[in-house]
């Protein structure tokens, strides 16, 4: 539960009280003070203490736009507890639409930072100690990177009871229970035993109205779970049955060239189906690309140029694909 009394970069917030509290992190080459904006709601009433970050990578903008409709939304005045939002995380990234930070190093490979390391691992200790330690709960959101799109998936520790219970609250089809990476937020969140939800849905550098939609009744609808929120607004989006994956593989090109692809996002592919065609610039030398093993496609690569070993398609394997499928293909009236 949150304090009497919340304490954030040196101020104290008492309940009932909304605060744009500024981060220093740094300064620019002029000498211009970057600083990381978090806005602090707090409820006049106790309940869990919720972070909701984006754009760790700079050029992730879906995020930033959950994140402000988030905060326009009326509902908050009713809030039980404390919600942290921090639409930008990596300010230098996003000011300069980069994944990285000027020395190019990603911030999500540099947790849980130190007060006299590199750039990186300084403003990763600065979010650590003010936001990942001060909270009970989190949701970090990203999207795919430039040129890849990712179905709107969570990514969770599903062996832990509370972080399931999150991503079954967020409510879309998919769940990954994937690996954690050395120095991401997810991998110290883990270690403070903070239940977290990593949201990808979408491509780097682009607003997708239907994932931002997806998402944001996704955070809304964790922040019921935990009691945040006494009432939900209205979706004319059908909360969808969470299915587990059990795993989940990459496929590749077998060799350069200009790549079709057949397979979409969403879809069901099946084992030795036929998910691309690789060819050179003058239609010769033609390679097919076929699946590897049966699952849904979750990620794709938008580009139609290939070098050997690029990814081509992220596949996550199921139980039961077809109900998946199903699932998935109920929300397409929707946009979604």
């Amino acid at each position: 539960m949150d304090p009497h009394e919340f304490v954030i970069a040196h101020e104290k917030i008492p309940r009932g009280e909304r605060r744009k509290v500024l981060l220093k992190i740094g300064k620019l080459y002029d000498n211009t003070e970057i600083n990381i904006p978090v806005e602090v709601i707090r409820g006049k009433k106790p309940g869990p203490v919720l972070f909701v970050s984006a754009a760790i990578h700079g050029d992730e903008l879906n995020g930033v736009e959950i994140c402000k409709r988030l905060l326009d939304l009326r509902q908050l005045k009713e809030l039980n507890g404390t919600l942290l939002v921090i639409p930008i995380v990596n300010v230098f990234g996003f000011n300069s639409l980069s994944r990285y930070l000027p020395d190019r190093r990603d911030l999500n490979r540099s947790f849980p930072g130190s007060p006299n390391g590199s750039l990186a691992s300084r403003l990763a200790h600065i979010f650590m100690t003010e936001i990942v330690k001060k909270s009970t709960h989190g949701i970090d959101l990203h999207t795919g990177a430039v040129h890849r799109t990712n179905m709107p998936q969570i990514r969770a520790e599903t062996d832990d009871p509370e972080t399931l219970r999150l991503a079954h609250a967020f409510g879309i089809s998919v769940i990954i229970k994937s690996n954690v990476r050395d120095g991401s937020l997810r991998q110290s969140g883990l270690e403070h035993k903070l239940p977290m939800l990593l949201f990808e849905g979408g491509e780097a550098l682009r607003f997708e109205e239907s994932v931002i939609k997806v998402a944001l009744d996704g955070v809304l609808s964790v922040m019921h779970e935990i009691g945040m929120l006494d009432q939900l607004r209205k979706s004319r989006r059908p909360k969808s049955k969470p299915y587990i994956a059990k795993s989940s593989f990459w496929m590749r090109a077998t060799r350069s060239g200009i790549v079709r692809t057949i397979g979409r996002i969403g879809q069901l592919v099946h084992k030795d189906e036929v998910i691309a065609v690789i060819s050179d610039p003058y239609g010769d030398e033609i390679e097919t690309v076929v699946a590897r093993l049966e699952g849904i496609i979750i990620g794709a690569l938008l580009l139609p140029v290939v070098h050997e070993g690029d990814a081509l398609f992220h596949i996550a394997t199921f139980e039961d694909p077809e109900k998946v499928e199903e699932s998935l293909s109920d929300l397409d009236e929707y946009g979604l």
